[in-house]
C-alpha cells in the first residue's frame, strides 16, 4: 500500500489523521516518499506507484477508477486556485483549475496551492477566486479532487470512514512548522482550512458531475497521463 501525497495545507488535516492513526509506520514512512503537486500524483496514480490519492477531479471519472466519497471540496470560495487577469497561462502543477477556467472562461495566468494562497492573502484584488466564480455561476461547491484507488479498495474505504467520522486538531508544532515553510500566518493557515470540507455528498456529486459535463462540452480530453 502506498499512498500519494499532494503536498498543499488543504490536506493537512488528512495528513495529520494519517499520522496518528494505527496504520503500520512501513506506510507513514511510504507517503512522505510519494509526494508532490497534484499532476505528478495524478501521473503516479496512473502508473499505479500509488495505490491510492486524491485525484485532480477531472481525471476521477474513468470507469476502470473506484472512487470514495472523500475529496477536496471549496464550499464556496477558496483563496488557493485563483486566476490573475491576462493572457491564458496554465499552472503545470495543476488539472483541475487548468480546465475549470475554461469552462468559467475566465483568462488569465492559472496558479494553485500554497503559493497561489499565499499571493491572494498579500493581494486580494488582483486575483479571481475561480471556485468563488464556480459558485456564484452555479450556486454549487466545487470538487477539485476525489480520494481515488486502484488497489487495496476496501481497506482505504476503512481509512476515508475513519476520517470522516473524526474531528482533526491540528498540533501547534505542526502549524508553526507550515506557517514558517509557506510563508503564510498561522491565523490565515487555520482561516483557510474553514472553506475546505473533504465529504462528497449529493451537492458535490452533483457539481462534479456538471463539471465534466461542462468540460466535454468544450471538447477537452482527458487523458491520465497529461497534465492539462
Amino acid at each position: 500500500m502506498i499512498f500519494g501525497k499532494i503536498d498543499y495545507i488543504n490536506l493537512l488535516p488528512f495528513h495529520i489523521f494519517l499520522k496518528q492513526s494505527n496504520l503500520n509506520n512501513a506506510f507513514k514512512k511510504a507517503v512522505e516518499h510519494k509526494k508532490g503537486v497534484p499532476s505528478s500524483i495524478n501521473s503516479a496514480f496512473e502508473k499505479k506507484k500509488v495505490s491510492a490519492a486524491f485525484i485532480s477531479s477531472i481525471k476521477s471519472n474513468k470507469n476502470y477508477i473506484k472512487t470514495l466519497p472523500l475529496g477536496i471540496v471549496a464550499k464556496k470560495n477558496v483563496k488557493s486556485v485563483i486566476v490573475k487577469k491576462g493572457s491564458y497561462v496554465c499552472d503545470p502543477a495543476s488539472a483541475t483549475s487548468n480546465i475549470l477556467s475554461k469552462v468559467l472562461n475566465i483568462k488569465g495566468e492559472v496558479i494553485i496551492g500554497d503559493k497561489a494562497l499565499k499571493e491572494y492573502i498579500k493581494n486580494p484584488n488582483d486575483y479571481i477566486d475561480l471556485a468563488k466564480a464556480w459558485y456564484d455561476k452555479y450556486h454549487l461547491p466545487f470538487v477539485f479532487a476525489v480520494l481515488c484507488t486502484n488497489k487495496h479498495h476496501k481497506i482505504y474505504k476503512k481509512i476515508a470512514n475513519a476520517f470522516k467520522n473524526k474531528n482533526i486538531k491540528i498540533p501547534g508544532y505542526i502549524l508553526q512548522s507550515y506557517a514558517k515553510q509557506r510563508g503564510i500566518s498561522e491565523k490565515e493557515i487555520r482561516e483557510y482550512l474553514k472553506l475546505i470540507t473533504y465529504k462528497i455528498r449529493e451537492k458535490e456529486k452533483i457539481a462534479l458531475k456538471l463539471f465534466i459535463k461542462k468540460s466535454k462540452a468544450l471538447g477537452i480530453k482527458n487523458k491520465m497521463h497529461k497534465n492539462v
